[in-house]
C-alpha cells in the first residue's frame, strides 16, 4: 500500500510541475511570436513596451509569488479555516496576501526603472483566478480521496460480512451430513463408507476451494451433486428425489457455496413424518442466466421447527445475494398449496 501512494504522490507532483511550466510559458511563447519580425513580415519594433521573448525578473517573481498563494491557500488556509468555518479570518489572511503581493510588486517596479513594463499595481485579478483554482483543487481533491476512503470501507465491512455468512452455512451444513452419517451407522448400512469418502471431498471443498472469491460453476454443481447423493442414501425410497441438471458453459464462475442452502432447506423440510414426500431440483443454464428451481412438498399443518438453525440458510444466502450481485439476480420463495417452491435466476460472468 505504502510504494503505491508514494507513486501517486510523485505523480501528482510531476503534474503539478508541468501544468506551472505550461500555465507560464505558454503566454510568453505566444508573445514571443507575435513579436518576431520574420513571421509578422513587419520591421522590427522600436516601441520599448514590446513584449520580451524571454521572461524577466518581474515575471518569475510575480509568477513564483502566484504558485507559492496557490499551495499556501491549499494546504493551510482551507484546512484552517473553511474547513473549521473560520470565514472571517480566511478573508483577513487573503486580504493580507493580496496586500503582500501588491506591495512586491511596487518594490519591484520602483527599484527596477528599467523594466518596460510596469506591474500590476494592485493584481486581483490574477490573485483571484489562482485562489479559486486552488480553492476548487483542494475541494475537489478531498472529495475524492473521501470518497476512495468510504468507497475502500465499504468494501472491507461487505468482505467481513460475507466471509461470517460463509462461515455460518458451513457448520449447518456439516451437522446435516453427520447426522445423515450417524444414521447410516446406527443401520450398518454398505454405504457408510462410501458416504464418508464423498463428505471427505465435500469437506475437501469446503476448506480449498469455498475460499475463493468465486469458483467454476461446474465444482459448485459436483458439491451439489454429492450432497444430493448423500441424502439419496440417507432416505432411499422413502422420499422421491429428482434432479435435472443442464449447464455446459465451463468458464461461468459463481460465489461458492451460494446454491446449498435452498437444497438443505428443502431436505430439512420436505422430509420426515410426511407421506409423498418429493423433491424437486432443476438447475439450468440459458447463455450467462442460470436458473435454479427448488420444490419440496411440506405439510402445512405441520409447525414443527427442525433445529435452533433452521432458516440461518435461507437468511444468509438472501443476504449474500444482495451484497454480490445486486439488480442481477431474481429470488421467488412461495407456498403453493403443498409446495414449497424457491425460483432463483442469477447473471454469471466468467
Amino acid at each position: 500500500m505504502k510504494p503505491l501512494l508514494i507513486s501517486l504522490k510523485r505523480r501528482e507532483i510531476i503534474i503539478h510541475i508541468i501544468t506551472w511550466m505550461l500555465l507560464f510559458t505558454i503566454p510568453l511563447l505566444v508573445n514571443s511570436y507575435s513579436a518576431h519580425p520574420q513571421i509578422q513580415h513587419l520591421p522590427p519594433p522600436k516601441d520599448p513596451f514590446v513584449p520580451r521573448i524571454y521572461p524577466s525578473a518581474f515575471d518569475i517573481i510575480f509568477n513564483s509569488l502566484l504558485v507559492g498563494c496557490f499551495y499556501i491557500n491549499a494546504l493551510v488556509l482551507i484546512p484552517q479555516f473553511i474547513y473549521k468555518k473560520k470565514y472571517s479570518g480566511y478573508i483577513l489572511v487573503q486580504v493580507a496576501m493580496l496586500a503582500t503581493i501588491t506591495l512586491v510588486n511596487y518594490i519591484l517596479f520602483f527599484s527596477n526603472p528599467a523594466d518596460p513594463r510596469p506591474p500590476f499595481l494592485v493584481p486581483a485579478v490574477p490573485y483571484i483566478l489562482i485562489i479559486a483554482c486552488s480553492t476548487t483543487y483542494k475541494i475537489v481533491r478531498d472529495k475524492l480521496i473521501s470518497d476512495q476512503l468510504a468507497k475502500d470501507k465499504e468494501n472491507e465491512s461487505l468482505k467481513t460480512e460475507l466471509s461470517l455468512l460463509r462461515s455460518q452455512v458451513s457448520p449447518h451444513f456439516m451437522f446435516n451430513v453427520l447426522n445423515n452419517i450417524v444414521s447410516m451407522a446406527r443401520l450398518n448400512s454398505k454405504d457408510l463408507e462410501p458416504t464418508v469418502i464423498k463428505l471427505s471431498s465435500l469437506m475437501r471443498y469446503m476448506l480449498y476451494d469455498a475460499d475463493e472469491e468465486k469458483v467454476e460453476l461446474a465444482k459448485e454443481i459436483d458439491y451439489l451433486q454429492s450432497y444430493i447423493d448423500l441424502q439419496r442414501h440417507r432416505y432411499e425410497d422413502t422420499v422421491s428425489i429428482n434432479v435435472s441438471v443442464k449447464a455446459v458453459n465451463d468458464k461461468l464462475k459463481i460465489e461458492p457455496m451460494l446454491l446449498i442452502p435452498f437444497v438443505e432447506n428443502a431436505f430439512k423440510h420436505g422430509t420426515g413424518l410426511m407421506a409423498n414426500a418429493e423433491i424437486d431440483i432443476v438447475l439450468l443454464l440459458d447463455k450467462n442466466d442460470l436458473h435454479f428451481h427448488v420444490m419440496n412438498r411440506y405439510d402445512p399443518r405441520s409447525l414443527e421447527v427442525k433445529d435452533k438453525a433452521s432458516g440461518i440458510g435461507l437468511a444468509n444466502v438472501q443476504r449474500r445475494l444482495n451484497l454480490l450481485y445486486e439488480n442481477d439476480y431474481n429470488l421467488q420463495i412461495n407456498n403453493e398449496g403443498c409446495w414449497f417452491k424457491v425460483l432463483l435466476t442469477i447473471k454469471l460472468a466468467a
